[in-house]
């Protein structure tokens, strides 16, 4: 599979996730809507509460791949992707296979940690 086609599926896939995470979300908010608004003393409160915050993070986290990939496509124009960000070496098809927006190598991942 080549650059474009993995990016293009990697989106459709986060997309539909957004939609999904975001319906999700509007769900939540609006049974919270039928709660108290008692967080702390309402048994279910806490659990709405938490829920809605973790749906709220994951959404978070598929826009900002989403983000990713718009990069990723720009590096594909400029005939950048796959090449590391900081060391100028291949960042290797299995890691692109799995990241398709990856910057960098796997001993340069492996570096910022």
């Amino acid at each position: 599979m080549d650059a474009i086609q993995r990016v293009a599926e990697r989106r459709a896939d986060l997309t539909d996730v957004v939609t999904s995470l975001s319906r999700r979300l509007a769900g939540i908010k609006e049974a919270s809507e039928w709660t108290s608004n008692d967080d702390e003393h309402d048994p279910e409160g806490v659990t709405i509460a938490f829920e809605r915050a973790q749906v709220a993070g994951l959404l978070e986290m598929a826009r900002t791949e989403l983000g990713e990939l718009d990069l990723a496509e720009a590096r594909i124009r400029a005939g950048a992707y796959g090449v590391c960000e900081r060391c100028g070496r291949p960042v290797g098809d299995g890691r692109l296979e799995v990241l398709p927006a990856a910057r960098t190598c796997v001993a340069c991942a492996d570096r910022r940690r």
